[in-house]
């Protein structure tokens, strides 16, 4: 039995360093970065996605295949290309621009879905922007998220709002109901406020206890995380790090939660190992590249005890 799959878009990167600097290759997509991370720290990680018959799918697919993620039910599109982001740094942090709109990612839907691995894996995780590419794409996490409750699996979601994909109306309607099918909830703290009007934590926590989460972990950043269940929460007080660029923290986040999640069943050392992880991918450029190996987090778990 698999550890994890997650749906969604995986993208070609182009990352502009500094402003008038060349742009650098990469690649990003939100739940692909997820389970490259839980692969690089020990899970057994699959991803479903479409790409198009092209370069930059090959090259996803190449990538997936060097990073140990099973890729090997992912639709190959001749009549849709593969989706392509830049991104750029400036005092504000770091801004995505995107060439997605018909890719072949966006094209997927319920039919395509791989229902017997879905069932015999032991989290399915989703996102926001899996569901905000396209309706038929809504529609298949949707039945994604069904099947894995069908074979009783936990179904695991990170809201990851970009409201150029959707309207907030329509994106709170879709998250919402996700979050209510939802296991694990494992929202940052910026999506959360703009999808509930909340602004403290502890209530964003409870707001997605009450929807139905086993486990809620809000995720702040530079400030740490709260980790929630409906017996207990903590504070997890954030390593300080030399950040250079966040681009794929969050995703990090997720996908070393599971991966511990999975091995401890310990929320809350999931989140105090999670929260290392993803401060550790903020020390490189890209959203894959500075993705930690198990022994980088555990030494740095050592060395902030």
């Amino acid at each position: 039995m698999g550890d994890l799959i997650a749906i969604g878009e995986a993208m070609v990167e182009l990352n502009q360093t500094k402003e008038g600097a060349p742009y650098v290759q990469g690649f990003g997509g939100d739940t692909s970065n997820a389970m490259i991370a839980a692969a690089r720290l020990g899970a057994d990680a699959a991803y479903f996605t479409a790409v198009g018959a092209d370069h930059f799918g090959h090259a996803l697919t190449d990538l997936w295949m060097r990073e140990g993620v099973d890729a090997s039910r992912i639709v190959v599109s001749g009549g849709a290309h593969t989706g392509l982001y830049f991104v750029t740094h400036g005092p504000d942090g770091h801004v995505f621009s995107y060439m997605r709109a018909g890719s072949a990612a966006s094209r997927i839907g319920e039919a395509d879905l791989p229902v017997d691995r879905i069932k015999e894996t032991k989290i399915l995780h989703a996102s926001g922007i899996s569901q905000a590419i396209s309706s038929s794409a809504a529609d298949a996490v949707f039945a994604a998220i069904d099947i894995a409750h069908g074979a009783g699996r936990l179904v695991s979601y990170d809201p990851n709002l970009r409201l150029k994909l959707w309207p907030l109306r329509r994106a709170r309607a879709v998250i919402h109901e996700a979050m209510r099918a939802t296991d694990i909830a494992l929202p940052g703290f910026d999506d959360a406020e703009a999808l509930t009007g909340l602004t403290d934590p502890d209530a964003i926590a409870d707001f997605y206890l009450n929807l139905g989460a086993r486990v809620v972990v809000v995720k702040l950043g530079r400030l740490g995380a709260v980790a929630a269940t409906p017996e207990k929460r903590e504070r997890i007080i954030a390593r300080k790090v030399k950040a250079v660029d966040a681009t794929g923290a969050g995703d990090c986040f997720d996908g070393a939660f599971l991966t511990e999640y999975l091995r401890t069943g310990d929320p809350f050392a999931s989140a105090r190992f999670a929260n290392i992880a993803a401060g550790l991918s903020t020390q490189g450029f890209g959203a894959v590249a500075p993705l930690p190996r198990r022994s980088d987090v555990e030494a740095a778990m050592k060395a902030a005890s």
